[in-house]
C-alpha cells in the first residue's frame, strides 16, 4: 500500500476515534470506538508498528467485551406514572429542554392538567418520558416521546410499544399517534411500527391490534 492510502488510514482511524469520544449513547460511543481502534490495529500492522497493533487490538476486545454485556444484559423496566403537577416532572423537562426542542420542536411546554405523564424506568432510572392525551375513547395521541442520551437504544421504545403495550389496550386504546419531529425522531417512529396517519397527515398512528412490533 502505498504512503498516500497509508496516511488516509490513519487519518481514517483517528477520525473514528475522535467521533466515539463525541457519542453520549454508550452504544454508539462502544461501536464507532470499536471501528476506529480495527483500523488503527490494521494500520499498525501496515506500517510495522507492532505497539499500534497490539494497543488497538486489545481496544477492540475491550470493546467487545462491554458491547456483549450491554446485548446479552437482563435489565429491569418499569412503567411510573406521576400527576401532571409533579415537581420532579418539571424538572425533567426543564433540564432535557433544549434536546427536546432538537427532536420534537413542536412540543409545548406548557402544563397541561389533561396530561399523562408516564417515566419508563429503566434498572430504576427516569431513562424516557412520554406525555400524552385521550383525544377520542380509542386514541391516546402523545406529545412527547424522549429518552435521555445514555438510553438512546430503543429498548425503553419496545418496551412501551411491544412487551408492555398491554399498558394502553388495557385502557381501551387501539390507536397510539404521534407528531412528526426531526428526521431522526420520524425514523425512530417508523421503527417502532408507526405509519403516517392517513386521516390527519401531520401525525403518526400506531395501530395495537396489528402485530406486535418486532424487537430487532
Amino acid at each position: 500500500m502505498d504512503s498516500i492510502a497509508l496516511n488516509i488510514l490513519g487519518y481514517a482511524a483517528s477520525l473514528l476515534i475522535a467521533v466515539s469520544l463525541m457519542m453520549s449513547a454508550v452504544i454508539k460511543l462502544r461501536l464507532i470506538n470499536l471501528a476506529g481502534a480495527a483500523t488503527f490495529a490494521v494500520y499498525g500492522a501496515l506500517i510495522g508498528a507492532r505497539p499500534v497493533l497490539i494497543m488497538n487490538s486489545v481496544t477492540v476486545l475491550i470493546n467487545l467485551y462491554h458491547l456483549y454485556g450491554i446485548f446479552t444484559a437482563r435489565e429491569y423496566f418499569k412503567l411510573l406514572q406521576v400527576p401532571d403537577d409533579s415537581p420532579y416532572l418539571h424538572h425533567f423537562l426543564d433540564f432535557y429542554k433544549k434536546q427536546i426542542c432538537k427532536f420534537q420542536p413542536a412540543f409545548d411546554f406548557e402544563t397541561r392538567t389533561d396530561w399523562m405523564p408516564i417515566f419508563i424506568l429503566r434498572n430504576t432510572i427516569p431513562a424516557g418520558l412520554v406525555l400524552g392525551v385521550h383525544t377520542e375513547p380509542e386514541r391516546f395521541r402523545i406529545l412527547l416521546d424522549f429518552a435521555i442520551p445514555k438510553f438512546r437504544d430503543f429498548k425503553i421504545a419496545r418496551y412501551l410499544f411491544g412487551a408492555k403495550r398491554s399498558f394502553f389496550t388495557d385502557q381501551g386504546i387501539r390507536y397510539i399517534e404521534s407528531a412528526r419531529g426531526n428526521e431522526v425522531h420520524n425514523s425512530y417512529l417508523e421503527r417502532m411500527g408507526f405509519r403516517i396517519n392517513p386521516r390527519q397527515q401531520s401525525l403518526y398512528v400506531l395501530d395495537l391490534k396489528e402485530e406486535e412490533i418486532s424487537l430487532h
